[in-house]
């Protein structure tokens, strides 16, 4: 795979105050990479030292192998050759979506910017609205405005700032599909800065889990659900609880819902007190199950509801039922645990 992208031990600051530490990542070209984390992390610091807008303290970021920032050099955000997505479409009122799809191709003359226009709508779904003004357009076409002026450079790399958090939350996953569609359409990589977790699971084939600066895991989102390498991810992604156990063999756990066997083994001891992550599709509900419980809570999510159920110890675990099996809180159901993974972290003092 080509190497688009390589930063190694990057280092930022902010009015004397460090928000990236340390921080190495590369994208190959093609690559879709998506920055997650809490405000405050770090994410969008490292976007705009890719961009250029940022200088950096220390470490070095390369573009298709050419040094771009270094300490004391920042090569200028216009000669980087990238495509940018910002927060706000960034349109001109002005101008009708034509023109602010070729704003920056002073290179062509008015039949070529034409004729890129037309290209560019028929990408990204909008035919026919060439002639039309930004506010004449809903959110989501807008962003895919600025989507296709990000393309008209026809730029190797795409950088997209929290690009959905203005819109519907029902119209982010959708459009962050779509822009993915494109992308990939167009063999063009992009790096995604974004705190929404639905965002980075549908645009992104790896994920970098920010926190403090730091990447705390790169992988998929798969992995980052089922398999967190630390107890940070198994919060910030998806929801669960934790029980406590004790270990005791390397890969499983006795747990007050009984001995669960996982497929990792750990290096602790046996005796060892841990904290289980019970993911809320580890908890089945079965008629003839052997874990009983009383319904506390629950949220109707359309085709499943989640409920918050108090087990018979008394600890409370998260589970996902058929939204036709409809009970009230109150309700005493029985499920069981169905899970083929192990996820403990030792209990932390």
């Amino acid at each position: 795979m080509e190497n688009l992208l390589e930063i190694k031990n990057l280092k930022c600051a902010y009015q004397g105050q460090v928000v990236v530490d340390g921080l190495s990542l590369h994208v190959n070209k093609g690559d879709l990479l998506c920055l997650l984390g809490p405000s405050g992390c770090g994410k969008t610091t490292i976007l705009r030292a890719i961009a250029g807008f940022e200088p950096v303290v220390s470490g070095e970021i390369k573009l298709r192998d050419e040094t771009v920032s270094r300490t004391g050099h920042t090569l200028a955000p216009e000669k980087r050759k990238l495509g940018m997505v910002f927060q706000d479409y960034a349109l001109f009122p002005h101008m009708n979506i034509a023109d602010n799809i070729t704003f920056g191709l002073r290179d062509y003359n008015r039949e070529e910017k034409r004729t890129a226009a037309e290209e560019l709508l028929e990408i990204v779904g909008l035919q026919e609205q060439g002639e039309r003004f930004p506010h004449e357009l809903s959110g989501g076409q807008q962003q895919r405005v600025a989507v296709a002026r990000a393309l008209a450079a026809k730029p190797d790399l795409i950088l997209l700032d929290e690009p959905f958090s203005n819109l519907d939350v029902e119209l982010r996953e959708r459009l962050a599909t779509e822009v993915r569609e494109i992308l990939k359409s167009q063999g063009i990589s992009g790096i995604m800065v974004t705190h929404d977790q639905d965002e980075a699971f549908a645009i992104g084939d790896q994920i970098c889990v920010m926190h403090e600066g730091r990447i705390l895991q790169r992988d998929t989102a798969f992995n980052l659900y089922h398999e967190p390498r630390d107890r940070f991810i198994a919060n910030f992604i998806g929801q669960g609880v934790f029980l406590p156990g004790t270990l005791i063999t390397s890969d499983s756990v006795e747990t007050e819902i009984g001995i669960i066997k996982g497929n990792r083994a750990y290096e602790w001891l046996p005796g060892t007190p841990v904290d289980v992550l019970i993911r809320p599709d580890d908890i089945v509900f079965d008629a003839e199950g052997e874990l009983p419980a009383v319904v506390e809570q629950k949220a109707f999510r359309g085709s499943e509801t989640m409920y918050t159920l108090k087990l018979a110890t008394g600890s409370t675990v998260l589970s996902m039922f058929p939204s036709h099996n409809d009970y009230m809180i109150g309700d005493q159901v029985k499920v069981r645990f169905d899970a083929d993974h192990l996820v403990a972290f030792p209990i932390e003092e």
